[in-house]
């Protein structure tokens, strides 16, 4: 039932839009030496828009996988992206014509309603750190201080007649390509201007790719460490979460690998990078705070699984989760048979003690019982309630 809902919402929406950012990719790199395009709108279309539309696909394209990968992280901007970007594609598509255009035209059109639906799932807001913001601000700052000065100073440069010359030029001069096609004429003026492009060209850049590649270390450092990355934990749905970790839990993962998605939250780093090295995801932190469970993804959590080993810890990792996501199944693990009573009036739905039960059937075997092997063989092969 949870992949189903997957598949009828964000999943659905996010399988598509990479789809489209494909197709139009592709459509556009056909038509990237195109002079003119002929399709279905051409009498109607004026012949600049026409060219126009063959060159600037495959950079649609690729603005949409960025809205694709915000899409991931459930972000609302990139959900307004994608909002607009679906009918240029689908406009795009029109007006080229090409063995791609007719699958991007339908996929667009198709995929519009299926994000539109998905609005209440793509809630995030933006999370730019400081650095991060001042990069993009030295960046789009230097891009407008570049365009808008050579145009100004155009008459002082060879080859810039338009703002598309002078942004051109100003790419080409802060990232350092240097082509050489556009130079300042004249002496001082224009020639320090050019020189204030390049240093401030090279600051920024130097910032944003900072500001990128930063991230991109940081994920590698949280799979060394058994941790999870931000868009990783933007990603979870209808999962299940482990608070606490111990001989108790290693079971418990062992039958939750088989069956459905999870993560555990434990306080011990030593733990959380053991479990990474495995695979099976994990973040360090308390499980009776909020901030864990809530970077965990409770709210979109189907059940929470509370085996820290300690019961008084259980039942302040019930109470916290609980109140945060007061839908999701909570199923405690006692150890003490005293305590069971109080976990279930700390808010959880079920307790089970697998130590009592263990026990009990130990004994009982000891002393003579025959079938408790069979009992315990036929509860480890329970599934679902019918089973019983």
């Amino acid at each position: 039932m949870g992949k189903a809902r997957d598949w009828l919402g964000p999943e659905l929406a996010i399988y598509l839009t990479t789809a489209v950012a494909v197709l139009s990719v592709a459509t556009g790199l056909v038509n990237v030496g195109a002079q003119s395009i002929s399709g279905p709108l051409e009498p109607f279309i004026p012949a600049v828009i026409q060219r126009t539309a063959g060159f600037t696909g495959a950079l649609t394209g690729f603005l949409m996988l960025g809205s694709v990968a915000g899409l991931r992280r459930r972000l609302r901007a990139a959900w307004l992206s994608t909002i607009v970007l679906l009918p240029v594609t689908a406009f795009q598509g029109l007006v080229q014509t090409n063995v791609a255009s007719t699958p991007l035209i339908a996929l667009s059109v198709l995929s519009l309603p299926a994000v539109l639906v998905s609005y209440r799932r793509f809630d995030r807001g933006i999370d730019l750190s400081t650095a991060q913001l001042a990069a993009l601000l030295a960046l789009i700052g230097t891009m407008a201080y570049g365009t808008v000065g050579t145009y100004a100073l155009r008459d002082e440069f060879g080859g810039v007649d338009t703002l598309t010359d002078a942004l051109y030029y100003t790419v080409v001069t802060a990232s350092t390509v240097g082509y050489g096609d556009v130079i300042p004429t004249t002496k001082d003026g224009p020639r320090l201007f050019a020189l204030s492009v390049v240093v401030l060209g090279t600051a920024s850049f130097a910032l944003a790719l900072g500001s990128l590649i930063g991230p991109m270390i940081q994920a590698r450092f949280a799979k060394a460490l058994g941790t999870m990355t931000r868009s990783q934990l933007d990603r979870l749905e209808d999962h299940v979460l482990v608070l606490g970790y111990g001989d108790l839990t290693e079971p418990i993962l062992e039958e939750l690998q088989t069956t459905v998605e999870f993560i555990v939250v434990t306080p011990d780093d030593t733990a959380a990078t053991a479990l990474g090295k495995r695979d099976i995801n994990a973040i360090v932190g308390d499980p009776s705070d909020d901030e864990p469970l809530q970077r965990a993804g409770i709210d979109r959590a189907r059940a929470v699984l509370v085996a820290t080993n300690d019961d008084a810890q259980d039942a302040l990792a019930i109470l916290t989760a609980s109140q945060l996501n007061p839908d999701a199944r909570i199923v405690a693990a006692a150890t003490d048979r005293e305590n069971i009573e109080k976990l279930r009036r700390a808010g959880a739905d079920s307790v089970i003690s697998p130590a009592v039960l263990g026990g009990h059937l130990l004994v009982q075997s000891a002393m003579g019982g025959e079938g408790m092997e069979a009992i315990a063989d036929r509860i480890l092969d329970v599934k679902e309630e019918d089973d019983i």
